[in-house]
């Protein structure tokens, strides 16, 4: 999973960055620099499955994330995302958004969670509504000299774009608007932001800790029409604890009463809004766990493990990782008769795990 942090200068989104990816990028100065880093996905149920098997190697999911950076005069002024920024977040599979919640007299006074957030939803639709633009002006175009069947293809795209854009600007983001599949998957190719899974953070100050939960529901609460997932966390202590060792970091947070780490919830929150389960493979070799969006199929996982695996077949056998391992193990569980049988359309669940069995 691919995840694109942004946010408003002064945000503290690298530092939110560098705790989610144990990262030691500069939080001290602007950077035009993209910050990159991959996160290690905790599972427990990798732990239980390890135990079982005893693998030469576990796998975990793994997230990549992008820190952006802000343009040095800031965002918000209604102009849209473009270039470099632009393709990054077109190529993200989620947009999480750091908003700032502590006070900060280096920038101002002024805190509003909801209203960054906000002002980066709408440069969001500015970016959108430019990119539909530019396809309906070559559209027009096209239809000077189209023949009869291109004019029909060309008037269809015409007005679908155009209710789009007309949704756009309602403040109507494309994931929140009434569209047939084949009109969204019409729209893939356009790569629009506003059809992004979307999560936003508050970056809280330490002495905010015990009002954290209270922030993000309220957080949530103003966005619930645009479909966005929200948490809250304070930034700087999570990017301190993520530079300790596991020992003193458990023993630190427990201190506090801070509870899951802030890497857990970033990966959490990415992952529900982008819908994504977590599948198991495993043998004596490796145990390793897949991430897939929720409502795929047993061929489509096994594509996701090797394409030769959905062109050849048959048929999965599955069963839960917590089933398996009450079970001791594969063997017992197919003499039981716990292994479930399925075929190509079966829709995988969260926590199963997969055995594949094709021919090529």
């Amino acid at each position: 999973m691919d995840v694109v942090i942004a946010g408003l200068p002064r945000s503290g989104k690298t530092t939110v960055f560098n705790a989610v990816t144990r990262g030691r990028a500069d939080v001290a100065a602007y950077s035009a620099k993209v910050n990159l880093g991959v996160a290690k996905v905790s599972d427990p149920r990798l732990d239980v499955l390890a135990d079982v098997y005893r693998p030469k190697r576990v796998v975990p999911a793994e997230v990549r994330y992008a820190d952006l950076p802000s343009p040095p005069e800031g965002l918000g002024r209604t102009r849209g995302v473009s270039g470099e920024y632009l393709n990054l977040m077109q190529s993200a599979d989620v947009l999480l958004l750091v908003v700032r919640g502590f006070t900060d007299p280096a920038a101002d006074d002024r805190v509003d969670p909801l209203g960054d957030a906000e002002t980066m939803l709408l440069e969001l639709v500015v970016s959108d509504v430019g990119i539909i633009e530019r396809r309906l002006g070559r559209i027009q175009d096209g239809l000077k000299g189209a023949k009869a069947a291109e004019r029909g293809n060309l008037v269809k795209e015409r007005d679908l774009l155009t209710r789009v854009k007309d949704g756009l600007e309602a403040e109507t983001a494309l994931r929140g608007q009434e569209l047939t599949g084949d009109d969204r998957r019409s729209l893939e190719g356009f790569q629009l932001l506003t059809a992004k899974p979307m999560a936003v953070a508050v970056n809280v100050g330490e002495e905010q800790l015990d009002r954290a939960d209270d922030l993000a529901a309220s957080l949530q609460d103003g966005l619930a029409y645009a479909g966005i997932h929200t948490t809250a966390l304070c930034g700087e202590i999570e990017m301190e604890l993520a530079g300790m060792d596991p020992a003193s970091e458990c023993e630190m947070r427990e201190g506090m009463g801070l509870g899951e780490s802030g890497l857990n919830r970033m990966i959490e929150l990415s992952q529900a809004a982008a819908g994504l389960i977590t599948f198991f493979t495993c043998n004596a070799n490796e145990v390793r766990a897949w991430t897939v969006p929720d409502g795929t199929t047993a061929v489509e996982a096994a594509g996701r493990v090797h394409t030769d695996f959905a062109k050849g077949f048959i048929r999965a056998e599955v069963i839960g990782a917590e089933a398996l391992a009450a079970c001791g193990g594969p063997a017992n569980a197919r003499r039981r008769g716990e292994l479930s049988q399925e075929g190509k359309t079966y829709p995988v669940q969260d926590g199963d795990v997969l055995n594949i069995l094709f021919s090529i």
